[in-house]
């Protein structure tokens, strides 16, 4: 991801600059390096004409509960500071800002959509969410700012990614993860991903490795999205990706085992068995389990293994919260190479 390497005598002017210009990352820390200072900018054209040093750097990323504490400290003299306690948890999306806005904050709306502009001013539309609808996870969205529209061009890890929140599942926070996906898988690699979505997964490896992705989707909206985000990248990507519209349940049986398969399971699907046979040396598997069950979770993964005469070692990290005592997690599973 770029950063801007200002002189430090300049870097507090020039952040402001960026900020009004909407190419500041602010999910990522700037860093002193002597007299100068990294400024984490978007990877947008307009950060490579302002007369600085850009430069391809990974900074550290902010803990989301900063992120998530500008909107709160804006609206401080606003909302009352019970008021501010209701505040929930929000996301950035290309140029869209999805909010959660419970009850208790109905009668605040525009105070914060004010501060969603105060602390985002790049975004267009402001969508609140709604509940996830059908086998696809797709939310309901009304829109209650801005142009009426739910699609976006989403910027992340160096790749463009196109999305339409009202027709396919994506998220956002997943960002972080993805890099650090793509920083294990070496080049040469054959990666498989069910449950592929538009494609964020493989976009952003196919961006830093040279490898070969075979990718199944079953909802046929996101299958479009993902046919032209590898349009939409071509220029950028080292890897290649085949795409293949489908159900994974019946796709897979009939493909060869791969070097590496990363599964983004949907919650309440269980593909296990299956992902698994299709591994032969690394299986991400992630899925939705209450904080006491995780090392259940974990047996349950060895069982499979020893199950299919695998021999495997598994580690399983939390990814996201998801309500409270229930967390996203990835069980990395590492194969012995038969």
């Amino acid at each position: 991801m770029p950063a801007l390497r200002v002189p430090k005598t300049e870097a507090e002017p020039v952040k402001r600059k960026l900020k009004k210009l909407g190419l500041y990352d602010g999910k990522r820390r700037p860093r002193r390096e002597g007299d100068f200072v990294l400024l984490p900018v978007l990877d947008d054209p307009g950060a490579y004409g302002l007369g600085y040093e850009v430069l391809p750097i990974e900074l550290p990323l902010r803990p989301e509960r900063q992120i998530y504490k500008n909107l709160e400290s804006v609206l401080t003299e606003r909302l009352t500071p019970e008021e501010l306690q209701h505040l929930r948890r929000y996301d950035v999306v290309g140029d869209i800002a999805v909010i959660q806005i419970p009850p208790e904050l109905e009668h605040r709306v525009d105070d914060i959509v004010w501060g969603l502009r105060k602390v985002h001013p790049f975004i267009r539309v402001v969508a609140k969410k709604g509940f996830h609808e059908g086998a696809f996870r797709i939310r309901d969205y009304s829109i209650i700012w801005g142009e009426k529209r739910l699609t976006t061009i989403h910027k992340e890890n160096g790749v463009e990614i196109k999305i339409d929140l009202g027709k396919a599942f994506f998220n956002p926070r997943m960002k972080g993860e993805r890099y650090r996906l793509a920083q294990l898988v070496k080049d040469g690699e054959r990666i498989l991903i069910p449950f592929a979505g538009v494609l964020p997964y493989a976009l952003v490896i196919a961006r830093y490795k040279n490898v070969k992705i075979t990718a199944i989707e079953l909802n046929k909206e996101a299958y479009k999205l993902g046919l032209e985000n590898i349009q939409l990248n071509r220029k950028r990507l080292k890897g290649e990706i085949e795409f293949i519209h489908g159900d994974v349940f019946e796709i897979l049986p009939e493909l060869p085992t791969f070097d590496r398969v990363i599964s983004p399971t949907p919650r309440g699907v269980e593909a296990l068995a299956l992902t698994l046979s299709k591994a032969k040396r690394w299986l991400h598997y992630y899925d939705f389990v209450h904080e006491e069950k995780i090392w259940e979770f974990r047996n349950r993964i060895l069982e499979e293994c020893a199950r299919q005469g695998k021999e495997c070692r598994v580690k399983v990290k939390k990814v996201s919260d998801f309500k409270p005592h229930v967390f996203k997690v990835c069980a990395d599973v590492e194969l012995k190479e038969e």
